[in-house]
C-alpha cells in the first residue's frame, strides 16, 4: 500500500513541470522538437534516472523506453520503472530513460494506412520522424544505451506492431496494448498473417496485452464466432495472437496475456507492468544473507555472473556497475566481512583501473583492518589520479602518525 501510494502521488502531484521551486518533486521535463519531416513542433517528456551523473563515478547509459501518446502514460510508466528498478532494492527492470511523445494529430500519427477515418494514414511520416529526428536528438542530448522499448496503445500499438513488422531493427523490445488490429478493415494483420518474423526478429521482443471489450454475456471461445461490429476491436486482436501463438517458425520473443477485469481504458498501466517484467526477465538480482557471511561463497564470481547475463540480454557488452560493486564493498566492510570486501573492491579496480574513487574505497579497507602501508599506498594512486580526492586528507593524517 505505501508503494501505490507512492506511485499515485507521483502520478498526480506533478502535473506542472513549469514553474519549479526548490520545494517542487521534479520528474522529468518539456522539450520542444522542430520537425522538418512533420512540418511542425513536436513535445516531448522526457525522464532522466536521478544521479545519472555523480562526481565518483563514470557518466552511465540507460536503455530509452519511446512512449505513445505520452501525456497519458508518461506519469504512470516513470513511477512503474522507478519502482521496478529502485525502490525497495527492486532490480526487476533496469533504471531506464522515458520519452513520451505528445500528440498533435493522432489519427494522422498512428494509422499505417488510409483507412475510414479522415485524415488518415501518415504513420509512415511520424516513424521517420521518430527514426530520423527524435531517437537522433535523444542519443545525441541524453546518456543513452542502445536499447529500445516501444510502447503503444489502441492505435498507438497498431503502431507498434506496423513497426516490428516493418521496422524491426528500430527497436529491440515492443509492447502492444489492445492494439486497434481491426483499422482499415484488418489491412496490417492480414499482412502480419503472412509474414514468418524469420532470424531477423531473433534478439526482439514483443507483449501483447489485450483488454475484456466483450459483452457480458460472451468469453473468448464464444465471440470468435460473433460478426458484430462492436466485438471487432478484440476479435482482430485474439486473431493476432493465435497466429502468433500457433506460429511455429517465428524466432520472434512473444507472450500475450489477456485482462479479464480490465477494459480498454484500465489495461495500459497493468499490461506496461507485466510487460516490463517480461521484456526484462533476465535483469532481476538479489544477494542474501548467505552470500555475505558464508566464506565458502564466491561473491565476485556471482557479480560477474550476473553482468554477463545481462550483457546477453542488452546484446551489449555490461561491465560491473562501478557504483554498485562500490556500495557491495562497503556493505561487506560495515559487516566486517573483510576478506570479501577485498575482493569486491578489487573487481572495481580490474573494471576501473583509471577510477581515482576505486582506491580510495579499498584504502578505506585497508585502513579499517590496520594496514597502514597498503592504505597509503592506495590513496596515493587515488590522489595520483585526482588532486581533488577524499584521499588527499586521509593520506595526510596518516603520514603524520
Amino acid at each position: 500500500m505505501k508503494n501505490l501510494i507512492f506511485i499515485l502521488f507521483l502520478c498526480f502531484s506533478i502535473s506542472n513541470i513549469h514553474g519549479q521551486t526548490k520545494n517542487d518533486i521534479v520528474i522529468g521535463k518539456i522539450e520542444t522538437i522542430e520537425s522538418k519531416v512533420l512540418n511542425e513542433q513536436r513535445r516531448i517528456l522526457v525522464y532522466v534516472p536521478e544521479n545519472a551523473t555523480h562526481p565518483n563515478y563514470k557518466q552511465k547509459s540507460y536503455p530509452v523506453v519511446y512512449l505513445l501518446d505520452g501525456d497519458a502514460h508518461f506519469y504512470s510508466v516513470v513511477g512503474l520503472i522507478k519502482q521496478l528498478s529502485s525502490v525497495n532494492g527492486n532490480t526487476l527492470c533496469p533504471k531506464m530513460i522515458v520519452v513520451g511523445i505528445s500528440n498533435t494529430n493522432r489519427t494522422r500519427d498512428l494509422t499505417p494506412t488510409k483507412g475510414e477515418r479522415a485524415n488518415s494514414g501518415g504513420g509512415e511520416n511520424f516513424m521517420s520522424f521518430i527514426k530520423n529526428e527524435l531517437i537522433p536528438h535523444i542519443d545525441s542530448n541524453y546518456p543513452t544505451l542502445n536499447f529500445r522499448t516501444f510502447i503503444g496503445h489502441s492505435l498507438g500499438g497498431l503502431t507498434v506492431m506496423n513497426t516490428l513488422l516493418n521496422q524491426p531493427d528500430l527497436f529491440n523490445a515492443y509492447v502492444a496494448i489492445d492494439p486497434s488490429m481491426w483499422y482499415n478493415n484488418k489491412n496490417l494483420l492480414s499482412k502480419i498473417k503472412t509474414s514468418t518474423f524469420n532470424e531477423t526478429y531473433k534478439n526482439k521482443t514483443l507483449f501483447l496485452g489485450i483488454a475484456n471489450t466483450m459483452h457480458k454475456d460472451m468469453d473468448t471461445i464464444r465471440i470468435k464466432k460473433d460478426t458484430t461490429a462492436s466485438t471487432r476491436h478484440i476479435r482482430a486482436i485474439l486473431e493476432l495472437n493465435m497466429f502468433l501463438k500457433d506460429s511455429q517458425e517465428k524466432h520472434l520473443s512473444f507472450k500475450s496475456k489477456y485482462y479479464e477485469d480490465d477494459d480498454h481504458g484500465s489495461v495500459p498501466l497493468i499490461a506496461e507492468y507485466d510487460a516490463l517484467r517480461y521484456i526484462f526477465k533476465f535483469h532481476r538480482f538479489k544477494l542474501h544473507r548467505d552470500d555475505y557471511l558464508n566464506p565458502e561463497v564466491n561473491l565476485v564470481a556471482k557479480v560477474e555472473a550476473y553482468y554477463k547475463k545481462l550483457s546477453q540480454g542488452f546484446g551489449i557488452e555490461i561491465k560491473p556497475d562501478e557504483e554498485y560493486v562500490n556500495n557491495l564493498g562497503y556493505q561487506l566492510l560495515n559487516n566486517n566481512a573483510f576478506k570479501k570486501s577485498e575482493q569486491i573492491f578489487k573487481l572495481n579496480i580490474k573494471n576501473y583501473p583509471e577510477s581515482f574513487n576505486v582506491y580510495d574505497s579499498i584504502g578505506d579497507l585497508y585502513m579499517a583492518i590496520g594496514d597502514k602501508e597498503k592504505a597509503i599506498e592506495n590513496f596515493k594512486k587515488s590522489v595520483f589520479i585526482n588532486e581533488k580526492s577524499y584521499s588527499k586528507a586521509k593520506l595526510l593524517e596518516l603520514e603524520k602518525d
